[in-house]
């Protein structure tokens, strides 16, 4: 379970989100919606550890996690996928695949590429195209197998569908439901109302506040 208690977040003397407190229980699906600047992506970033400066409480799985770094975040399970995907793109499909996979905590499983070609068929015809001659869809595509390589339990996207062809948009919505049945939690901010429509709840962030 993910649990939020009275989140603040600044950039500098700028304040960006207003104690927010949310729960996120185990398998949900749960989309954040609001307009350019509410405050989803400090939010997601918050969660992960990077970005804003936060006060408050964070905790998944009963482990805080305010103070620890963005790495040990995602040893704990957690996945988060940047709206402006940050891949290696002078690197290949597959090298960006497998830099990932070498961040897994021991113990894991050591075989989720074929997860991640079954998921994303396109990329295995892709696996050695560099990641700049990518489209923005594909580009996408791949910043979620990516993540997805480290083996999350809890998903965190921000704007997953946004600025891609409309059977790329079918192709990760289908993709974020298939992980949704399988049991992985997600917690999507967007504002297309691509998922919406599939969530357990939908909430909304206006002006950093949950409302």
């Amino acid at each position: 379970m993910l649990a939020i208690e009275r989140l603040n977040a600044w950039y500098g003397p700028a304040q960006a989100l207003f104690d927010v407190s949310l729960t996120v229980h185990p398998g949900e699906l749960v989309v954040l919606q609001g307009l350019n600047g509410a405050g989803k992506s400090s939010l997601l970033q918050a969660l992960i550890g990077i970005g804003p400066r936060v006060s408050g409480q964070i905790a998944w799985q009963g482990q805080a996690l305010q103070g620890l770094p963005a790495h040990r975040r995602a040893r704990a399970g957690l996945g988060f996928v940047a709206e402006d995907r940050r891949l290696f793109t002078a690197l290949s499909v597959r090298e960006n695949l497998l830099i990932a996979a070498r961040t897994r905590a021991s113990g894991r499983d050591s075989a989720p590429l074929a997860k991640v070609l079954g998921l994303f068929p396109a990329l295995a015809g892709m696996l050695e195209r560099p990641a700049h001659h990518m489209s923005g869809g594909e580009q996408q595509m791949l910043a979620l197998g990516r993540t997805l390589m480290t083996l999350p339990s809890l998903l965190l996207l921000d704007e997953p569908c946004e600025g891609i062809s409309p059977v790329l948009v079918a192709a990760m919505r289908d993709a974020l439901l298939a992980l949704a049945r399988e049991g992985v939690t997600l917690l999507v901010a967007e504002q297309n109302r691509i998922l919406a429509g599939h969530a357990d709840r939908v909430l909304q962030l206006v002006g950093g506040r949950l409302v």
